[in-house]
């Protein structure tokens, strides 16, 4: 009897042991700098929400969280940055819809992003919106799709570029209503929302993060917002969906981080994004730009990137988009 207690005394002992340093690692994670990289240029609408998040986080951890831009091959340079990274939840990814997108547009990839990325949490969408400019004659979504239909070909759109958002958003009310428009390329969305302006397009399908001061200014006309729900900056602009049944169109932002972080990290980043998400001050900020606080667990967010990877990839073998 005395063998076998010292023995359960003994495997007990063992077990905690293991467990101490998982443990310690959710307790003192993060003793030293986190590194965020965000995937395109400053200023823009992943970079916004995602310095937002990472000074939140920054703030209630007690350590810098130092957002590195690193831009390049739509969204991929930074991804892979990240995917070959160590994963000890020191170097984290703002996802963003693009990832999605990304998967069935490029043939050639050095990585899996489903099966390369932790997924950590979602943090906003923002509805992507019909825009028009302020001449063009059609003042609503079926109204445009029948003068499209009348007009086959004639009517130019702008994306920012090919397998951007926005782009691939304009493929799929293409396929879903069977209308014929041009695709125009440009840099980027700023150029792409300056030619709508200038008249140089008709119509561009943009968050309202990235057009909304432009439809306040009266530059551009909003027609239709690509959510069930309406904007909060745009309440007056009714759903695509009301006359296009199951359309739907967002981008979206979150964190994540490489394939084989610890649960216990990921866990603790999760809570802290769901903290900010019902801060306040957060709210505010994220209302104020047109964006819909989405959170929940690890798990909600990696089904959303499976959805949308699914989703897209239709668009894009419907539409034979391809960057290589």
């Amino acid at each position: 009897m005395f063998v076998r207690r010292q023995f359960l005394s003994l495997a007990g002992a063992t077990a905690l042991s293991s467990a101490v340093p998982q443990i310690a690692r959710a307790l003192d994670y993060p003793v030293r700098s986190v590194r965020l990289v965000v995937p395109f240029p400053p200023g823009g609408a992943a970079d916004i929400s995602g310095r937002l998040m990472a000074q939140f986080i920054s703030e209630h951890l007690h350590q810098a969280f130092v957002v590195e831009n690193k831009p390049g091959a739509g969204s991929n340079l930074g991804t892979e940055a990240v995917v070959t990274a160590a994963p000890d939840g020191y170097t984290l990814l703002q996802i963003n819809a693009g990832n999605a997108i990304n998967a069935t547009l490029y043939k050639h990839l050095n990585f899996n992003f489903i099966r390369d990325i932790e997924p950590v949490g979602s943090i906003v969408q923002a509805s992507h919106v019909m825009f028009v400019t302020p001449s063009f004659p059609a003042k609503t979504v079926a109204e445009f799709i029948a003068y499209a239909k009348a007009n086959p070909g004639k009517i130019n759109y702008a994306s920012a570029g090919v397998g951007n958002a926005n782009h691939i958003s304009a493929e799929m009310f293409k396929m879903m209503t069977g209308v014929d428009m041009v695709h125009v390329p440009f840099k980027g969305g700023a150029p792409a929302v300056l030619a709508l302006v200038a008249g140089q397009v008709q119509v561009m399908f943009a968050d309202t993060l990235t057009a909304g001061e432009q439809v306040k200014a009266g530059t551009i006309r909003a027609i239709g917002v690509a959510t069930p729900q309406r904007s909060p900056v745009l309440p007056e602009v009714p759903p695509i969906s009301d006359t296009v049944p199951g359309f739907y169109a967002s981008s979206w932002w979150g964190f994540g981080a490489p394939r084989g972080t610890p649960d216990d990290v990921v866990k603790k980043l999760n809570a802290q994004i769901n903290a900010g998400l019902a801060d306040p001050t957060i709210k505010q900020r994220f209302a104020a730009l047109g964006a819909l606080e989405l959170g929940g667990s690890p798990d909600s967010f990696r089904k959303l990137i499976a959805d949308e990877t699914e989703k897209w990839g239709k668009v894009i073998k419907f539409a034979h988009i391809s960057a290589g």
